[in-house]
């Protein structure tokens, strides 16, 4: 898949580039970043030359784009959205937002955004989006319900931080699902 760029007038998505490396290395030292993510702990900068330059590359030609959060086309990086292949199964949605980006609606904007290139048969294509966040990232929940994810459920030890089995959310989007918040959720 060849990267590009997306836009709703909102946010703007676009492949991270080198410049945002030291804003990326700063972001994902924040403690909440680290907490409730699977980055690297502690983050160096050599990471987030390796995501720009290895990771993010590599994801595109597989098909499972991320994307920096912009305000406009050349603005400051403020967060990440993309998916992630889960095997067989449905792509996986995850996303950060810097510090100062935080509670402006641009999180939700970005997962609406990325979501819809992902239902497009210009885009992914796919059938289905999943959610997964630990147990007690409601800042992540109420993210995914107001851009119309269902909550399913937990599953335990569902995912690994950094060796360690922990507890999940579930969450599932489809593409006829309105795009409103659901009342499924726990939160």
């Amino acid at each position: 898949m060849e990267p590009r760029t997306l836009t709703d007038g909102r946010v703007t998505l676009s492949p991270p580039r080198p410049a945002d490396i030291d804003t990326i290395t700063e972001a994902c030292r924040d403690a909440a970043i680290t907490e409730w993510t699977t980055v690297p702990a502690p983050y160096e900068r050599a990471d987030a030359v390796r995501f720009v330059g290895d990771i993010v590359p590599a994801k595109w030609e597989r098909g499972f784009p991320d994307w920096a959060i912009r305000t406009s086309d050349h603005g400051p990086l403020r967060g990440m959205v993309g998916f992630v292949a889960r095997g067989d199964a449905e792509p996986e949605i995850g996303y950060w937002v810097a510090p100062d980006a935080r509670q402006q609606g641009l999180a939700t904007a970005a997962v609406r955004l990325a979501c819809d290139f992902a239902f497009s048969s210009e885009g992914m294509g796919v059938w289905r989006i999943a959610w997964r966040a630990f147990v007690g990232n409601v800042s992540s929940a109420s993210v995914a319900r107001h851009a119309g994810f269902r909550f399913e459920g937990v599953a335990r030890h569902g995912l690994l931080q950094r060796g360690t089995p922990r507890d999940v959310w579930v969450a599932g989007l489809l593409p006829d699902d309105p795009r409103t918040p659901g009342d499924t959720w726990p939160i």
